[in-house]
């Protein structure tokens, strides 16, 4: 769920109400949000960058909200103080308009080049708005939440903002060769190449992780407005030339999109949640887009649309006993703007804030949230079943005691680890490894899913070694291994893991808790392998050489164990000899 911070002192303004924490916290819940933590940006900014940087900031309070992450309209500060006076039955909810200019359309022209990268947009104008500090700011924190959440983090949609009266129409989208483009990007004092900026923004803490989204390709998009002046490099940066300031009148709003859907939806919501501010409030200015083929199209649509619901079928649905009239008002105070009809329906009519009602029973949920979940009466359900735990999650559980019982403590490791660790730390090609990748990954800690667990027990070793020996870990969780015989290209795999670290290798015992291991399963030993367990030497790069066996059973190889291979202890920052066993659990079941 995304969080948004608000200036509390601005929250209870704009409601026209000021309420004790308790209160706020109580309508939060109410309204199907929640209020998630009490702070102030001094507290904020000590918790990330410490004590010098804290001196001076602001004690004002700052109240972070969680809000469901499908709901764009409550991301600012302006949506959701709309949304709580409308549920609060104080206000209803505005019409919007997208009106013609009064002169000439703004026109925005997207040539055929931009196929190649970024091939959609659409744009808009906000016209005679009134900026202050804080609708800048909160005009400002809206782009950046939908651009973390909605628009992928600039990968699907990028917006660019620009103050209309710096800059002349009409606009061309094109895309063109990184050193072709030259401009002054925001906020610098002097011009670059695209192919610079990439150099530039590549240490840079929030502009670096937008760079792979257009940087290896062979044309850049840019827009550019008739006098050749650069607006913006989407999705990286715009252009200082445009930039938009306090004393902003006219703003020229272009959204970038390899989705058309998503880039309606981000300038519908945008558009809706700042048009307040213009001098003919809730009004939006359309422009003309132009597509490669000539098309021209309208944007933005601010599109309403209307649902027919039954009563009956809501009441069941949500557990409720109520009339057309009451789940009418219920949907209102949601934005919902609902009226019966003859026949004892419901129409509700969808403002273009609202494009996460998709279906009819995102409905239902609004009448659930309005009249409120805990006012619902609690039922048992027509039928009843008898739970019993999942055969392997009882296995699962039955051997972490006996392992605890023989000297080993239980160690719970993360699932994801980085590349090396699977490959390079125990000596094995990546290429190998049916390893599933992370597309996307936060840190170099975390880009694979997990294809072992002996990495993990080693690196907790590692983290432990200052502990008296001898150190015995094991951990029996699950696995990710490629699989494309399975729908979503992977599959879990429940593995047991057992490492003993001490001055010598201590083989044996770990030879011993699997056979431990083996009778608690009542496997016995069988020279075949086929109707017990049985030992095969192999050779294994994790593991010293001679010193290696794979478990078999059932005529197939379920794990290995063995003495592990010294670069494989060094990589981990070990200094002493370890042993270790692994095997997946799941075919003794």
């Amino acid at each position: 769920m995304p969080t948004i911070s608000i200036n509390r002192d601005l929250l209870f303004k704009a409601l026209g109400k000021t309420y004790t924490e308790e209160e706020f916290d109580e309508l939060c819940f109410k309204f199907g949000i929640e209020l998630d933590e009490v702070t102030s940006d001094k507290q904020i900014i000590l918790k990330e960058q410490g004590t010098e940087r804290a001196v001076g900031a602001s004690e004002d309070i700052i109240y972070k909200i969680d809000i469901p992450a499908n709901r764009y309209d409550l991301l600012c500060l302006e949506g959701l103080v709309q949304g709580l006076r409308v549920f609060l039955g104080e206000t209803q909810f505005p019409m919007l308009k997208a009106v013609q200019p009064v002169g000439n359309f703004q026109r925005l022209i997207i040539k055929s080049s931009t196929e190649k990268i970024r091939p959609h947009a659409v744009a808009a104008v906000l016209r005679n708005i009134s900026f202050d500090q804080h609708t800048y700011s909160s005009f400002i924190d809206l782009q950046d939440k939908l651009h973390q959440n909605l628009c992928r983090k600039r990968s699907l949609v990028a917006i660019g903002t620009h103050d209309l009266d710096t800059v002349q129409g009409p606009f061309s989208y094109e895309a063109l060769s990184p050193e072709s483009i030259k401009f002054k990007p925001l906020n610098q004092t002097k011009e670059y190449t695209a192919a610079q900026l990439m150099d530039l923004y590549a240490t840079d803490s929030h502009l670096r992780h937008y760079l792979p989204i257009i940087k290896d390709s062979p044309v850049y998009p840019v827009i550019k407005d008739s006098n050749g002046v650069v607006l913006s490099l989407p999705p990286i940066i715009n252009g200082d030339h445009s930039k938009i300031t306090l004393n902003t009148k006219n703003v020229f709003i272009e959204c970038t999109a390899t989705d058309l859907t998503k880039a309606n939806i981000v300038l519908d919501t945008l558009v809706s949640m700042f048009s307040s501010y213009c001098q003919d409030a809730f009004t939006v200015e359309k422009c003309e887009v132009v597509n490669p083929e000539g098309l021209i199209s309208t944007y933005p649509t601010l599109k309403y649309r209307h649902e027919i619901i039954s009563v009956n079928k809501i009441n069941r649905m949500v557990g409720i006993d109520e009339t057309a009239d009451k789940i009418a008002d219920l949907l209102t105070r949601m934005c919902l703007s609902a009226k019966t009809d003859e026949d004892g329906q419901i129409k509700v009519e969808i403002p273009p804030t609202r494009h996460d009602i998709i279906h009819a029973c995102d409905i239902y949920e609004d009448v659930a949230i309005a009249f409120g979940y805990n006012n619902i009466t609690k039922t048992l359900p027509s039928t009843n079943t008898i739970a019993s735990q999942s055969p392997l999650n009882k296995l699962t559980d039955q051997l972490r005691d006996q392992l605890a019982q023989a000297g080993f403590t239980e160690a719970l490791t993360f699932s994801l680890c980085s590349k090396e660790d699977i490959s390079e730390k125990l000596r094995k090609p990546l290429t190998s490894i049916p390893a599933v990748h992370v597309s996307n990954p936060k840190t170099l800690e975390f880009q694979v899913a997990r294809s072992t667990l002996l990495p993990g027990l080693l690196k907790t070793i590692a983290a432990n070694r200052n502990m008296p020996l001898p150190l015995k870990l094991f951990e029996v969780s699950d696995v990710v291994l490629k699989d494309n015989q399975r729908d979503v290209g992977a599959r879990n795999c429940r593995n047991l893991c057992a490492v003993y670290y001490n001055k010598s290798p201590g083989f044996e015992l770990v030879h011993g808790l699997m056979d431990r291991v083996m009778q608690l399963l009542e496997v016995p030993f069988d020279a075949t392998g086929e109707a017990g367990y049985m030992l095969k030497p192999c050779d294994d790069e994790t593991y010293f050489p001679g010193r290696c066996a794979q478990i078999i059973f059932g005529g197939a190889a379920v794990g290995s164990v063995g003495v592990l291979h010294p670069e494989v202890v060094t990589s981990f920052d070990l200094t002493l000899p370890c042993s270790a066993i692994e095997l997946n659990i799941e075919p003794f079941l």
